[in-house]
């Protein structure tokens, strides 16, 4: 989820704040760094409650109980969460990640409209110079891209929400109604998660070119096969900016 949040806020960023300066300032430090908040996060929430027996404090008596609650001569394993830890691990992992997520997608689809609207009136209006038509195809551009690849994460949000929200919507409700959730309930509300899981290599695939390329020179070991299908892409240079008559160079 922290991974699809991350996603999410770098299209905002990419359409909404700074599209010109979006590909100089997303430095592969900067990627990596991101990549390990979302790691430290989710351990942070879920491997160290666990380990340290947190998720288990004040129901230790129902945990045994049930571990006995069978044949008499085998013990299950059973996994409980109290409510503190229910809540906070929820709030935590899924709501706060959706939320953060509708309000992007939502300012993106806001602005896609804008710029659209100007695009509209620029055409109407007409009579403008090479120069700035060639800066307003090359905009238009940039913005069908972005907004496309904002669209294929917005499926895969979808996906992965629909997929994961019985399961915590569940894992909220179990431990106020005593943990009365019957135990086939549970096993497909994980199992529904567990099989987004399976369907994020073909969603991000099916719908999304960058990721198809990414992905076969992944499986393929970076070969030079793969490198060359990669290239033969024609890319879109980004021209400098125009302001005054004058050509300044990002950096």
């Amino acid at each position: 989820m922290s991974c699809l949040v991350l996603f999410s806020i770098c299209r905002y960023y990419a359409i909404c704040c700074q599209p010109l300066v979006y590909s100089n300032r997303m430095t592969p430090l900067r990627v990596s760094l991101m990549l390990g908040g979302c790691w430290v996060i989710s351990s942070v929430i879920s491997f160290l409650p666990i380990m340290q027996g947190w998720n288990s404090i004040g129901i230790d008596h129902l945990i045994e109980a049930r571990k006995f609650s069978g044949d008499s001569n085998s013990t299950m394993c059973v996994f409980m969460v109290n409510k503190p830890y229910a809540l906070t691990c929820s709030v935590v992992a899924f709501y706060i990640p959706l939320g953060l997520m509708v309000l992007a997608y939502q300012r993106i689809y806001v602005t896609a409209r804008e710029h659209a609207r100007q695009i509209n009136m620029l055409q109407r209006a007409g009579g403008a110079s090479a120069s700035s038509d060639s800066a307003a195809h090359q905009r238009n551009h940039r913005m069908r891209t972005e907004t496309k690849a904002a669209k294929t994460l917005g499926i895969i949000m979808g996906c992965f929400c629909l997929c994961w929200a019985p399961f915590f919507i569940t894992n909220v409700v179990d431990p106020f109604i005593d943990y009365a959730v019957p135990e086939k309930l549970w096993a497909a509300c994980l199992w529904l998660g567990y099989i987004n899981s399976m369907l994020n290599p073909f969603l991000y695939a099916f719908l999304n070119k960058s990721f198809r390329r990414a992905f076969l020179i992944i499986l393929c070991c970076g070969n030079q096969r793969s490198r060359r299908q990669s290239l033969l892409v024609p890319s879109v240079p980004c021209p400098a900016p125009t302001i005054n008559g004058s050509t300044h160079v990002l950096r």
